[in-house]
């Protein structure tokens, strides 16, 4: 008789009971959803709900699921048609209230969305959905961050004392510092020493005043480089995040690319505004002891000012030294003041310092709202602002109050249109990009084109399992087909793992799935040889099995552990599909190792290890 430990077979069967739990939902597909966010960024709740809910049934608009999901509110239909009504009646009645993105749901049971069950997370090429390269413009990051020393090393001479006549860029990695006098260069000196130990300087002494230049070594230019791509990559994601899209995939790609996918998301045009925006605002104090039109002019504005714009074209002069940027703003939200569109804002604690500081000194004088947008233009086209190369500076003044008290960390802004308080509110809590972005690629795949890429990947996956189960079923008879039910079984515990580590599954991670299922067939096909050879050699049955088992492990694992090694070095250095094929494959690997030496003993234990007197096996 051969003999199984019982708490293997009952361990095959709990794992099995709950793959095939976990597995489920991928049964029921998916159907066109609307999720939907508060514009104000509290979360749904149940009267939010009955609110949206009623607004459709007035409209006559079926609805076959709502529910909410971490704070938002996900409308489920029954087609395309439905779910585009839907999105126009919400917006006509509630405008710019919500964030309305359009996806897709899961059409599974109430019960199994209680338990906390999903469905595998399906890939844009898959799923349907829109695909972003952009390219990173790590150059701009270095001057941004070369334009910062020049503020700090403004402070920093003005707290010293230490009297300067010019701080401007030195090349495009450094600084220079000119002095009034050469004396003052050990000072200078000094005070750049103690604010950062590792800097690299230049002294020159010579002529009447002196100079101090900072340089950048290549080392911390490539660290700005690497910190502008992962800030970027960051605030893409909260800006994803902001406009309610669901398991979006924002990686770096390169040395200067990032790209951004959107399974589920039918119309990208939202999506592409708000992802590379660069807009931001500047807070500066007006200079009022000088005449913007005369500045106009005369083409220069005068020592300590610089010449801005209104929206309607009126010029206006504001001081150079900046009070707060948007880099300092924590948190937005758009709304009304005084029946006007507003940006209700929140600074950071030193952002706070500086407007606590700036609004005690200055009650009863002007501060103006400076909005500034980065973007990319032809050389043909217009640009209204700064132009360098291809890209396009616009600063205009938006909004002039005065002081009338003081104030810190919370203020509100006007004179915007009420859709750019609400885009620009989204822009600014969900971060500003560390450089700009510049679109390389876009492209569109479309729901029909990834249910076809679905259906031809599971027929792929059917035809060679059907194979498989005709030849294992003839060549190794009975044998064969507990090896058939061992290979489903399989297919089982994979869909579960998916299910429940919710890794994507991509077009690639189909192949991954036939290589997988391939391997866990070669398993069976070692283990079943050793049966026979075995039974070649007198053996009995039982000792067959055990012998088969025992000496087919060594073979197996060997195969299995480098095969998972390859994938984890495909994982590790690969990127968008490859990194797909190499997660199936690394997962198929252990529910392979699982299901061919745990389940498949299990079954034939229970098929004829139990047998008292077995003559022979049908191998």
């Amino acid at each position: 008789m051969h003999t199984y430990p019982a708490w293997r077979l009952w361990l095959v069967a709990v794992v099995v009971a709950a793959a095939l739990l976990l597995a489920l939902p991928n049964v029921f597909g998916d159907a066109p959803a609307l999720h939907l966010s508060r514009d104000d960024r509290a979360a749904f709740t149940d009267q939010t709900q009955s609110a949206v809910t009623t607004i459709l049934e007035q409209k006559g608009i079926p609805v076959d699921g709502a529910w909410l999901e971490d704070g938002r509110l996900v409308l489920r239909f029954n087609d395309v048609a439905q779910q585009l009504q839907a999105r126009d009646a919400i917006n006509a009645a509630a405008p710019r209230e919500y964030l309305i993105a359009l996806s897709q749901a899961p059409r599974m049971p109430g019960w199994m969305r209680a338990l906390g069950l999903n469905p595998m997370s399906l890939g844009l090429d898959l799923r349907g959905g829109v695909y972003f390269l952009y390219e990173v413009d790590v150059a701009g990051a270095v001057k941004q961050l070369i334009a910062t020393m020049e503020r700090d090393y403004r402070t920093l001479l003005r707290n010293e004392r230490i009297p300067y006549t010019a701080i401007t860029p030195a090349g495009t990695d450094g600084v220079k510092i000119e002095l009034r006098s050469g004396a003052d260069v050990p000072r200078v000196t000094a005070a750049l020493r103690k604010l950062d130990p590792l800097i690299t300087l230049e002294e020159d002494r010579l002529g009447e005043g002196g100079s101090v230049t900072v340089r950048l070594t290549p080392d911390q230019i490539k660290q700005r480089q690497d910190f502008a791509i992962q800030q970027n990559i960051t605030t893409l994601r909260n800006r994803v995040d902001e406009l309610g899209v669901t398991e979006p995939i924002v990686a770096r790609q390169g040395v200067d690319r990032i790209t951004v996918q959107l399974p589920g998301v039918q119309d990208p045009n939202e999506a592409l505004r708000v992802l590379g925006a660069t807009a931001t605002l500047e807070f500066r104090l007006v200079d009022d002891q000088n005449d913007a039109a005369e500045a106009e002019r005369l083409g220069r504005a005068p020592l300590g000012s610089r010449l801005y714009k209104f929206r309607e074209g009126s010029p206006v002069l504001l001081k150079r030294e900046m009070i707060v940027s948007g880099e300092q703003l924590v948190d937005a939200s758009s709304g009304f003041s005084e029946g006007q569109p507003a940006v209700i804002v929140k600074l950071d604690a030193r952002g706070a310092a500086e407007m606590l500081e700036t609004t005690r000194q200055n009650l009863g004088r002007p501060m103006a709202v400076v909005f500034i947008e980065k973007k990319r233009v032809a050389e043909t086209d217009p640009c209204n602002g700064i132009r360098s190369g291809n890209e396009c500076t616009e600063e205009e003044v938006i909004n002039i109050a005065t002081i009338r008290g003081v104030f810190g960390s919370n203020f509100q802004v006007t004179g915007l249109l009420a859709g750019e308080a609400r885009e620009l509110a989204l822009l600014l809590r969900a971060g500003s990009l560390a450089a700009p972005l510049y679109i390389v690629e876009q492209r569109t795949v479309g729901p029909s084109l990834g249910q076809d890429n679905v259906t031809r990947g599971f027929q792929a996956l059917m035809i060679g399992l059907a194979g498989m189960f005709i030849f294992l079923a003839v060549y190794y008879r009975r044998f064969g087909l507990v090896a058939c039910l061992v290979l489903f079984m399989n297919m089982v515990l994979l869909t579960a793992l998916m299910s429940l580590l919710q890794a994507t599954l991509s077009l690639p991670g189909i192949a991954g799935i036939v290589l997988t299922v391939g391997m866990a067939a070669d398993a069976n096909v070692l283990i079943y040889e050793r049966i026979r050879e075995e039974l070649r050699n007198g053996m009995s049955p039982h000792a067959a099995i055990n012998a088969g088992f025992d000496k087919a492990f060594s073979a197996i694992a060997d195969s299995n552990i480098t095969t998972l090694i390859a994938g984890v070095v495909l994982f590790t250095f690969g990127t968008g599909p490859v990194r797909g094929f190499a997660v199936t494959l690394c997962l198929g690997i252990l529910t392979s190792l699982f299901s061919a030496i745990l389940g498949s003993r299990a079954l034939i234990h229970l098929f004829w290890g139990r047998q008292r007197k077995l003559e022979a096996l049908p191998i």
